[in-house]
C-alpha cells in the first residue's frame, strides 16, 4: 500500500470518528434538553436515547439510535396539575448528571479525532514538502 493511501485512509477513519462523536453529542444534547419532561395525559415523557456504534477497519459507524427502556422517574407531587390519582408525576428517565459525563467523554473523543486528523494532514503536508526538494 502506498503511503498516500495509508494517510488518506487514516484521515477517513478520523472523519468517521468525528461524525460518530458529533452524533453522540447531538443525542446527548437532546437528552439534556428533555430531562425534565413529564407525562401529560396519556403521553409518556421523553425517553432517553443512546447512539449504537460499531467499529471496523474503515472506522466507526453509527448503526442506530436506540431508546433507553429503563423505568421513568416517579416523583410524589400532589400539587402538580399532571399528577396521577396518587399524587405522583412521571418524569423522563434522563439523568442530567450522567448525560453531562457522557457529553464530556464524547467531547474528548471528538477532540482526539480532530488531533489525529490534523496530525495526518501535517504528515501529508510534510511529505509534499519533501517531494519539492
Amino acid at each position: 500500500m502506498r503511503i498516500s493511501n495509508t494517510l488518506s485512509h487514516a484521515m477517513k477513519v478520523s472523519s468517521t470518528g468525528l461524525y460518530a462523536e458529533r452524533t453522540r453529542m447531538d443525542v446527548i444534547s437532546s437528552n439534556i434538553a428533555n430531562a425534565h419532561s413529564m407525562k401529560i395525559g396519556n403521553a409518556d415523557p421523553y425517553r432517553r436515547k443512546d447512539v449504537a456504534l460499531s467499529g471496523g477497519p474503515d472506522g466507526v459507524k453509527v448503526t442506530r439510535i436506540v431508546e433507553d427502556r429503563s423505568a421513568f422517574r416517579i416523583v410524589n407531587d400532589p400539587n402538580n396539575p399532571n399528577a396521577d390519582g396518587q399524587g405522583n408525576v412521571t418524569y423522563s428517565n434522563v439523568d442530567p448528571l450522567i448525560e453531562m459525563v457522557n457529553m464530556i467523554g464524547a467531547s474528548r473523543a471528538y477532540e482526539a479525532n480532530v488531533a489525529a486528523f490534523n496530525s495526518t494532514k501535517g504528515m501529508i503536508r510534510a511529505a509534499l514538502q519533501i517531494g519539492r526538494i
